[in-house]
């Protein structure tokens, strides 16, 4: 519930942000990355696994699950939504909340 929250709580920001700062020129977004297979990641499947932590393996397996995409991210898809979010291409992208998720938040 605490994770939830703090996420509302930056996209809320990003949108009063976008509303004081855009009129300066500054142009802001967020990116709610989600499901993306970092080192810390794959240690904590590595230490579940061999510890035989099953909550934690039950919580990965349904999280898992619930992933349209059915497979993990990789952090070079949330760098190249920065990167669009930093180019010429988004100049009209502004206090958007961005998923990259592999649809998470759509299922």
């Amino acid at each position: 519930m605490h994770y939830d929250m703090s996420k509302m709580g930056i996209i809320a920001l990003t949108r009063a942000l976008a509303k004081e700062y855009g009129p300066m020129g500054f142009r802001i977004n967020v990116i709610i990355a989600g499901g993306i297979n970092t080192p810390g990641v794959q240690r904590l499947r590595q230490e579940a696994i061999l510890k035989l932590r099953i909550d934690v393996i039950r919580t990965g397996i349904e999280y898992f699950m619930r992933i349209p995409l059915k497979r993990l991210g990789d952090p070079d898809e949330v760098a190249r939504v920065a990167l669009f979010l930093a180019s010429d291409m988004a100049s009209y992208v502004h206090g958007a909340a961005i998923p990259v998720d592999g649809g998470f938040l759509s299922a």
